[in-house]
């Protein structure tokens, strides 16, 4: 976060997590757990790491590049003065040499020393002020800001040569402040660091400290710097114009050459030296470069230092590397650095510049993918959602903004769940106690004063990492199995904490269930078994689902976790036990005016209670409700009537014996359901064969007679309707994987009331042959989750051909007997 300012705004609005839900309950409710479903395979996620286009920091290791050819040009040319004045002119002309000449050479010989004396301890007295982060926060970056020729001395006076002078001597400098790499332990250095005080500023004497602080004594040697290449070119080009050598012996006939060279060497030096300075000075003081390459990568003031922290490190590597191993470098890489060194500030500084390029739009396609590939810098990111110490919040905060942006992308995910840990170090952004003491409410954004962090921000992102990560199913058993986890999860559903609904978590934690219940196969029975074990979760659903008008766009969600823990009977009863679940579901089946796109959560709710509808308890209070009427009305609605039938079928299946009466009502349904198997196709025509299955065990003897006196269809069309069904479908279809069976169920139950209907199916035929053939598990199970089968039918799909073929067999036996 940025340092620099005293208060930080963070907004999580309601629209953008209803939103996310709005569009997962969408792409979920075009499934249905009454058919099969095959996996879906996932769109090619483009990479885009190929095409990215220069980096915004490319013109700073330019720079550092341009600066380090002449920085190696002014140290190779000096190199050669310095041998050519020692061995040359000192050795084999020092006795010829003018008294004038032998101290101008002197003279230049010492303060180009001098020179290089100062470039080579500049950097290293710099350490303790621009390349120590740890005064970003408390003098370094106050005084930039108050003063901009503070900021220009200060990276004047960072350019040093370690190879012109004591280069070993810098290298093992930089060693000192590089960076530890793969470390994720903050060790006793960091504790040893904040008990040598806040400021980095080093006082070499205790005598007059202000003098002798580092940054003074490095602009000391910055300006030591600046004369001796000045007076070098003013002593060289005085030589060279006069050129006063003294007469020409037959001794030293080459000193007068010897003295030209040794001059002309010099004043390249010098001119090498102020030209790279002037060069400096124009890019940095006029062209604002350090500022503007800050801007365009959008890091902020407080990043700053760390942007000329960056340069140095690409000139330093210029110069004493490869003169192109600076070019190598790019500001993603260079935080990652920062991030795992055993300094605080230094990883604050790092993860923010990382947290800023993975959120902006502009660098996300480059440094997501950079991050996602390196295991251990997502474990340290992982690492850092533990830390709990106050000053710590910042950097955990943008760990954990960088692990959100990091598990949108497609393989991430798993990379993540892989690392031991990960989900519980998640689950503690979930830990701290809802408190909203520290936050002040306005216009549902959280404000957060003094560079504290509002607890609700870090459930919020956690909440999100979750469902983010939540895309595969076995990273939702994962979940599952975290100890506490499902718990911390379903406790933000709690509508009596309206605060935590303002602002987007309660949102964000729905849509984060709706996502762990609706996981398939084995894994996502078990997780839902557990979700179902948590004694608040139905609860907190259905408060969600009571009160429509305060929360209408998390009606489908609210239903659809409802349809998905509805797993067995014991859990079907356990939900419909909850005091007003059934009543709620019905309301908004029946109900015409649901707001937010009727049609899904009315279909929704219709399949859920279908589903509730498996247990026997739930039956019953279901049919103490007595919305018989509304059933059979909303069999002629296109839109209510495939599940209306389901529970129709449902409740006539399992509601038990003892509830024959009650029941009853129900059979005003069998004309309705006979002519939409007349006249319907695919899933209608199944659903209302399922129906009429168990509709027509409710008739007596006499009201099937009147039935059929009654209505359009006669039994022989109803024969030829089954027969043509049966032909038509020779294997199982994932689409109406019930089709075949209910045809059977409804076949058999004809021919054993009414012995004309065994004439009749004899006369048509039916393909029993065929289906025997062709019968699958598929037909065993009328519910699924995924591809595998949940709810079991009692009866096998080839038992009910068998006893279709008995009954044929017995018609023809007694009919070859009365010939």
């Amino acid at each position: 976060m940025d340092h620099n300012n005293h208060s930080i705004i963070i907004q999580v609005t309601e629209a953008a997590a209803t939103s996310d839900i709005r569009e997962e309950s969408t792409s979920s409710n075009k499934d249905t757990k009454y058919a099969p479903q095959k996996t879906k395979k996932k769109a090619k996620e483009k990479t885009t790491i190929e095409a990215v286009k220069e980096v915004a920091e490319k013109s700073l290791t330019l720079f550092a590049l341009r600066l380090a050819v002449l920085e190696k040009a002014a140290t190779s040319i000096g190199t050669l003065g310095f041998i050519w004045a020692t061995v040359v002119l000192l050795g084999g002309f020092s006795n010829d040499l003018k008294q004038s000449d032998f101290w101008f050479v002197t003279v230049i010989l010492v303060i180009d020393g001098a020179r290089i004396f100062g470039r080579s301890h500049e950097l290293e007295l710099q350490h303790q002020t621009t390349w120590s982060l740890t005064d970003v926060g408390i003098n370094s970056f106050n005084a930039m800001k108050s003063s901009s020729d503070y900021v220009i001395t200060k990276i004047k006076t960072s350019f040093c040569n370690p190879k012109s002078g004591n280069g070993n001597e810098i290298r093992n400098e930089r060693k000192k402040v590089s960076f530890v790499g793969n470390k994720y332990r903050r060790q006793k250095l960091e504790k040893e660091s904040t008990r040598q005080g806040e400021s980095s500023e080093v006082p070499v004497f205790p005598v007059l400290q202000w003098i002798f602080l580092s940054k003074n004594i490095s602009k000391f040697l910055y300006w030591i710097q600046l004369v001796s290449a000045t007076t070098c070119v003013v002593l060289s080009m005085w030589k060279l114009v006069r050129r006063d050598f003294g007469v020409i012996e037959e001794g030293n006939r080459n000193r007068n050459q010897a003295l030209i060279i040794f001059y002309s060497l010099a004043l390249a030096d010098a001119a090498c030296f102020l030209l790279e300075k002037g060069f400096f000075e124009w890019k940095i003081r006029v062209e604002r470069l350090l500022e503007k390459v800050n801007n365009e990568c959008e890091l902020g003031d407080s990043c700053l230092p760390a942007t000329t922290r960056f340069f140095y490190d690409s000139y330093s590597k210029c110069i004493t590397d490869s003169i192109f191993d600076g070019l190598k470098m790019d500001m993603v890489s260079f935080a990652i650095e920062l991030m795992e060194s055993d300094s605080l500030d230094e990883q604050r500084v790092g993860v923010t510049i990382l947290r800023k390029f993975s959120t902006n739009p502009k660098f996300s396609n480059y440094t997501i993918p950079k991050i996602g590939v390196q295991l251990p810098v997502i474990a340290r990111l992982l690492e850092m959602l533990n830390w709990k110490n106050e000053e710590e919040e910042g950097i955990r905060y943008s760990a954990a903004e960088i692990l959100s942006n990091l598990a949108e992308r497609k393989r991430n995910p798993l990379r993540i769940a892989e690392i031991p840990g990960a989900l519980e170090s998640i689950s503690s952004l979930l830990n701290v106690s809802r408190s909203n003491s520290a936050v002040e409410k306005s216009d549902k954004r959280i404000i957060l004063d003094g560079g504290s962090y509002s607890t609700l921000s870090f459930h919020h992102l956690g909440l999100e990492i979750l469902w983010k990560i939540a895309r595969d199913p076995d990273i939702c058993g994962k979940i599952g199995n975290t100890r506490g986890l499902l718990t911390k999860i379903i406790a933000f559903l709690d509508t009596e904490d309206q605060f935590l609904w303002q602002i987007g978590t309660a949102e964000r934690s729905l849509q984060l269930l709706q996502r762990l219940a609706s996981t398939s196969g084995k894994a996502g029975k078990q997780l839902r078994k557990d979700i179902l074990e948590i004694v608040f979760t139905v609860s907190y659903i259905g408060d969600i689902l009571k009160d429509r008008e305060r929360y209408p766009d998390l009606q489908l969600p609210g239903i659809q976790i409802l349809n998905n823990l509805t797993n067995d009977e014991e859990a079907n009863g356990r939900i419909g036990a909850t005091g007003g679940v059934l009543k709620v579901l019905f309301r908004i089946f029946f109900n015409d005016n649901v707001p937010n796109n009727p049609d899904n959560v009315r279909e929704t709710a219709g399949e859920a209670l279908a589903t509730l509808a498996h247990s026997m308890t739930t039956c019953h209070r279901i049919l103490e409700l007595q919305h018989d009427k509304k059933l059979v009305k909303a069999l002629n609605d296109p839109l209510l009537r495939v599940n209306a039938a389901r529970i129709l079928r449902n409740l006539c299946a399992y509601s038990g014996d003892d509830s024959f009466q009650k029941l009853k009502g129900l059979t005003d349904a069998v004309p309705t359901v006979l002519n939409a198997i007349m006249e319907e196709e695919n899933k209608v025509q199944e659903v209302m064969l399922g129906a009429a299955a168990r509709l027509f065990k409710l008739l007596n003897k006499q009201e099937y007679t009147r039935l059929f006196q009654r209505a359009v269809i006669n039994k022989f069309d109803l024969v030829q309707r089954l027969a043509s069904i049966l032909k038509k479908y020779r294997h199982p279809s994932i689409k109406v994987p019930g089709l075949r069976r209910y045809t059977l169920e409804l076949a058999i139950w004809l021919m054993e009331n009414d012995s004309e209907n065994i004439a009749s199916f004899r006369r048509v035929g039916l393909p029993l042959e065929s289906i025997l053939d062709t019968t699958s598990e598929l037909e065993s199970f009328h519910i699924f989750s995924g591809s595998v089968g949940i709810f079991r039918h009692q009866v096998e799909m080839h038992s009910l051909v068998r006893n279709a073929m008995v009954l044929l067999k017995k018609e023809e036996t007694n009919w070859k007997q009365t010939q």
